[in-house]
């Protein structure tokens, strides 16, 4: 066996223990995650809210409470996530969503909703069907208005 047939083995046994080594870490993150999502349920409430603006933004500047931002990772913290902020009564609260739930909610609707703690799972509107839009389509739409934005200024920067 030359050395190119060593060096595969030993390249080969690399591999299959890595994917032993990610089997195990992958079963142990599903149990974990299994047992999240029971406290996540347990945990939720049913509530009627308007929603006022929702954006993907970082959490240290959602404006959410001083103790989550201290609670999660740091690496988590520099990640944009989907906030919206909400009136519930007289109070305006920040709240993280479900991506799946941001991308059916629109500002300016009232809103039934699933929420464990400030992390919204579900959300249904109250006033017809929820407004469920393309995400390629969403993505042209935000892109063109980039575009006139830019323009806009260029324009101005001319004057």
């Amino acid at each position: 066996m030359g050395l190119f047939g060593k060096i595969l083995i030993v390249i080969l046994v690399i591999l299959v223990i890595a994917l032993v080594v990610l089997f195990f870490l992958g079963r142990r993150m599903q149990k974990k995650q299994a047992e999240q999502q029971g406290a996540i349920d347990a945990a939720a409430q049913t509530m009627n809210f308007f929603i006022i603006d929702k954006k993907y933004m970082k959490l240290t500047e959602a404006g959410l409470p001083k103790m989550i931002v201290e609670q999660t990772p740091k690496f988590l913290r520099r990640t944009k996530m989907p906030v919206i902020k909400v009136k519930i009564g007289p109070r305006v609260m920040t709240l993280i969503c479900e991506p799946k739930v941001y991308d059916s909610v629109c500002p300016n609707q009232e809103v039934k909703a699933t929420v464990s703690g400030i992390y919204v799972t579900s959300a249904k509107r109250i006033r017809g069907p929820i407004v469920e839009t393309d995400p390629k389509k969403r993505k042209a739409a935000e892109k063109l208005a980039k575009k006139e934005a830019k323009a806009k200024a260029k324009a101005n920067k001319g004057k």
